[in-house]
């Protein structure tokens, strides 16, 4: 245990550590051990906003170009989003729960998909509905959608295809092979232990309420390792480096010193992804920043407070509010909001957020 740790010390850990110096691409990525994904774009992908703030030079699509040359993988971990490939090896071969199992019939046709996928070697989707005209199917949302695209997510679920890269946003898929797993109960402990770690290091320093929901979120991404995750978990809760501030109990990373990791402030407004490493956990974002944030997108228009796509504003370590950014013409537009009810009165801030507007033009293109 810690005692001398404090909240604000936290808090200035998980900036040092999560806004690192610019890099590449590769490694950035790397860094950060998992970019979640969004399809909204407002102005940008969440992917893209994310990694515009940690890679040199970074422009909106840069992910989507470099891609299909860079060792990542689209993949489903605690969300959808970009992996090193490396991290594969924890993931598969994956298999679905019960609820989500093929019939015979489904898993008939998503055969046939797969053997048409070897033989074509990258295919769009259009290629396989055109080719095997299954009709359409309920989608996620509700709505409807190609059956023979909901397949293809599935066989990608199932790790038989991956994502090779995408057309104007639509996944190209080709045949994946994965390595056959070492099913004794000590490797999958250790793949299990693997990925909590994996979780903290992209989210620490993290609450124990928010650790436990993100080791239930695992199920999304390792279902086949429910059980060796709660006890990795149990395992993680005796032996990781923690502390108790104000009743509650925060994980760090074994390689990092909470005390020594120190925020180097710059006088730069940022304005972060709504799933930035930094404001993700909405528990941990109340306990530092002490309002609530929420992501607006789905909510009804008329009992929005934030905006449909509210960017968090980071300001000599505090964040103070939040953006909404579009494009208008050739220039960029923000409405801004405050948690005091109005901009800061120094001088510098004005200054502060023209120039991070003036990086978005650039990071857009525009």
């Amino acid at each position: 245990m810690t005692a001398a740790l404090s909240v604000s010390t936290l808090r200035r850990y998980a900036l040092a550590r999560t806004l690192f110096r610019p890099t590449t691409l590769l490694r950035a990525v790397r860094r950060l051990g998992f970019v979640q994904a969004d399809p909204i774009r407002a102005p940008a992908r969440a992917q893209d906003l994310i990694l515009r703030l940690r890679v040199r030079d970074y422009a909106a699509g840069d992910l989507e170009r470099r891609y299909p040359r860079l060792p990542l993988e689209e993949d489903c971990l605690v969300n959808y989003g970009f992996l090193p490939r490396e991290t594969l090896a924890l993931l598969h071969p994956r298999t679905p729960k019960p609820k989500h199992a093929w019939d015979a019939a489904t898993a008939a046709q998503a055969a046939e998909i797969a053997a048409f996928v070897r033989t074509q070697g990258t295919v769009h989707p259009r290629q396989v509905a055109a080719h095997f005209a299954h009709g359409s199917a309920e989608n996620y949302w509700g709505g409807r959608g190609q059956l023979s695209t909901r397949l293809l997510e599935g066989l990608h679920y199932r790790g038989q295809l991956r994502v090779a890269g995408r057309a104007q946003g639509i996944r190209l898929y080709q045949t994946a092979q994965h390595p056959p797993q070492d099913d004794s109960p000590t490797a999958k402990a250790g793949r299990a232990q693997a990925l909590l770690a994996l979780v903290l290091h992209t989210y620490a320093p993290l609450p124990d309420a928010s650790l436990g929901y993100l080791a239930g979120l695992l199920d999304y991404g390792a279902p086949h390792l429910r059980a060796a995750i709660r006890t990795a978990l149990q395992q993680a809760r005796r032996n990781w480096p923690q502390a108790r501030i104000n009743g509650v109990t925060w994980y760090w990373t074994a390689e990092e010193d909470p005390q020594t990791c120190r925020w180097r402030e710059d006088g730069r407004v940022r304005l972060l992804a709504p799933f930035d490493p930094l404001v993700w956990d909405r528990r941990r974002f109340a306990l530092f920043w002490g309002w609530e944030y929420k992501f607006e997108a789905y909510v009804p228009a008329a009992k929005r407070r934030y905006g449909y796509y509210a960017l968090p504003m980071l300001w000599r370590g505090d964040i103070i509010g939040w953006a909404n950014v579009r494009q208008e013409g050739g220039a960029v537009a923000a409405e801004c909001g405050y948690v005091a009810g109005a901009a800061p009165s120094d001088a510098a801030f004005a200054g502060a957020l023209e120039a991070e507007l003036a990086r978005f033009e650039q990071f857009l293109c525009i």
